[in-house]
């Protein structure tokens, strides 16, 4: 991630500089240099900021869609459907109730296979057709960088 979009997240997410680095668990000394562009920011603190700004879940086609509200500490999936950590922990045992219940009763009932896993995104040993973000390595930022300077340069010359 270039430093101007990493400064644009950050100020999306946190509202102040004390709360980034406590997020990030870092000193405050840290995210200000990262934000001035003294220092390259580094790659686990991209990951994790980009992680919070989708909302928790893993960049995978599988997850598409779905996001963390942490105010509200609240899943939401892609049809804007709400679920609680304590609604989720529920559906197991009302599962169970519901087959346990027709089997008792005998009503008409086939067992679910409960070992189903849904396809892995790696399937195979083959890659996902594209990735959805790109990783810019420290050489692309350097490059930008002196680019910024020497426009910067010449703006100052004119």
């Amino acid at each position: 991630m270039l430093h101007l979009p990493f400064v644009r997240m950050f100020w999306r997410q946190f509202e102040s500089i004390s709360e980034g680095a406590a997020w990030f668990n870092v000193k405050d000394i840290t995210v200000k240099r990262w934000l001035t562009g003294q220092i390259n920011v580094n790659p686990m603190a991209e990951k994790l900021l980009i992680i919070r700004a989708r909302g928790y879940f893993p960049d995978d086609t599988r997850w598409q869609g779905f996001r963390v509200c942490e105010r509200r500490c609240i899943i939401i999936t892609p049809e804007n459907r709400v679920f609680s950590p304590k609604e989720l922990d529920g559906w197991v045992l009302r599962n169970d109730e519901y087959h346990a219940l027709k089997r008792l009763y005998e009503l008409d009932y086939i067992p679910v296979r409960s070992n189903v896993v849904t396809p892995l995104p790696f399937r195979g040993g083959r890659r996902i057709n594209a990735p959805l973000h790109e990783t810019i390595s420290k050489e692309k930022k350097k490059a930008y960088r002196k680019y910024q300077e020497k426009v910067a340069k010449r703006r100052n010359a004119t």
